[in-house]
């Protein structure tokens, strides 16, 4: 009587564990499966909104990309047009200079004098550098590392590096040279050469340090005529100035290389701002990778926590079925 009633109460409890189970089960999956589509819609509309955010930036980071190449070839045409009407002022002051030349001041005896011919080689260079180069890739006056100062130490992107521009120019025995008849012009021409040999050698030896500047520079002659007559009558200076790495420049050469000077400069300034913003653009891609990984990682455990949710109920009915086997029996 005893055991059969401890049996009955035995299996009154498995009846009430298991109706509870079933009710837990029941309750838990209900739960879970309104958990999990608040969850599901959560994360659509939180992947929409990244997807909304991630395309409105893509869209503003071209604008503005578009907007920058817009206005640097703006900037450029009209940096060309400038050129262009410069060159167009030189020429037509080149001629009014030749129609003019018996009513104003020779040049020769403007330049008679050192220090007004460094003073009008360096006013012309500051000149030409100040229309055409940015303000901050130049520097006149510059004190190099040996204690010696460049006219202008123009600052341009590597390989390059700082090219160094003397403007002084021995003058004298060409003036010489020109003042004299025919038999007495040797003498003065090798003193010339000499002058222009040796102006080589220092500014060799002065303004191509390496490590600081760049592997030449630039001798400035404030005349075209001049720059004319060294290319005419005296082309084994102009050879020995290649293998010093000197360039000799007139007014117009000068700001040949100085208009190219820009575009490089320009070009390696665009170039800086497209890598910052192709940075940036890796950088939000990165971010939008972690993004997806970490979703991909929470999505792999709400799987396994549905999986041991239903191993569980699994577990309660076999549990349920052997109590209604142990109820059969009895």
């Amino acid at each position: 009587m005893n055991l059969s009633l401890l049996i009955i109460i035995g299996l009154i409890f498995l009846a009430v564990v298991a109706l509870l189970l079933y009710l837990f089960r029941t309750s838990f999956l209900s739960d879970y499966q309104k958990k999990q589509l608040e969850f599901s819609e959560h994360l659509q509309r939180q992947l929409l909104m990244g997807q909304d955010l991630f395309s409105k930036r893509m869209d503003e980071l071209n604008q503005s990309l578009q907007v920058k190449l817009h206005e640097n070839v703006e900037k450029t045409s009209l940096t060309f047009g400038d050129v262009v009407k410069r060159l167009a002022l030189i020429d037509q002051a080149q001629q009014k200079m030749t129609e003019l030349s018996n009513q104003v001041l020779d040049l020769q005896t403007l330049l008679s004098d050192k220090k007004t011919r460094g003073a009008f080689g360096e006013m012309q260079l500051s000149q030409l550098i100040g229309n055409l180069i940015p303000p901050g890739h130049y520097i006149l006056q510059a004190s190099l590392a040996n204690g010696t100062r460049v006219d202008c130490l123009l600052m341009l992107p590597a390989p390059t590096g700082n090219l160094a521009i003397d403007a002084k120019f021995p003058l004298e025995n060409y003036q010489r040279m020109l003042g004299c008849s025919e038999p007495e012009k040797k003498p003065f021409e090798a003193a010339f050469r000499r002058d222009i040999k040796k102006h080589i050698e220092d500014i060799a030896s002065k303004y191509i340090i390496p490590g600081e500047t760049a592997e030449g520079a630039v001798m400035f002659i404030p005349a075209e005529s001049i720059f004319a007559d060294l290319h005419a009558h005296f082309p084994d200076l102009i050879d020995y100035s290649h293998q010093k790495k000197v360039f000799i420049t007139s007014p117009t050469t000068l700001m040949a290389v100085l208009t190219t000077a820009a575009s490089v400069i320009k070009e390696d300034l665009t170039r800086a701002k497209s890598l910052e913003i192709r940075q940036l653009l890796n950088a939000l891609g990165e971010d939008f990778r972690r993004f997806q990984i970490r979703m991909d990682q929470l999505s792999r455990h709400i799987h396994q926590s549905a999986e041991d949710v239903d191993q569980a109920c699994t577990s309660a009915l076999k549990l349920v079925k052997q109590f209604d086997k142990i109820e059969r029996a009895e």
